[in-house]
């Protein structure tokens, strides 16, 4: 879910892999919509209630997750619009914050450099940049790109 606040982002670090910055995501519970699993995500992992969602991408990606054997996802992204106080959870992300372009820009190089192997996996669990799929989208929806 893609969450804008003042011109910034709404972004978690992860605490499970796959490790980086992300937008609030997850997985489908057994035969639940994807409308419904990006409202009970946004709440679980920032404590936000979403009131509007708006698709603005789909697709598969390859990225592997904390899922046994998954190595990709079909994804539906949404614009949201919330109410409520970020409030993150403590078992999912080290933290949560508001992002402007410029800063999820650099984390994106940042990105760039660990899968180039400039990073090691111990730096960059310590100190990531932007999860690698969201990369991609970012710079498909034309969202952030670090160029």
């Amino acid at each position: 879910m893609i969450v804008k606040k003042g011109g910034k982002i709404l972004l978690i670090e992860r605490k499970i892999p796959p490790f980086g910055f992300a937008p609030p995501a997850g997985h489908l519970d057994e035969s639940e919509s994807f409308e419904s699993a990006a409202k009970r995500e946004l709440k679980e992992e920032v404590g936000l209630d979403a009131m509007d969602l708006k698709l603005i991408a789909e697709g598969r990606k390859e990225n592997k997750c904390s899922r046994p054997q998954g190595s990709w996802h079909y994804w539906k992204l949404y614009e949201v619009s919330v109410r409520g106080e970020v409030d993150h959870s403590r078992r999912e992300a080290k933290s949560v914050g508001w992002y402007s372009e410029e800063e999820i820009a650099l984390m994106m190089v940042r990105t760039k450099e660990y899968l180039e192997k400039r990073i090691s996996e111990s730096d960059w669990e310590e100190n990531p940049g932007i999860e690698p799929v969201w990369v991609e989208w970012f710079e498909e929806i034309k969202l952030v790109s670090s160029q």
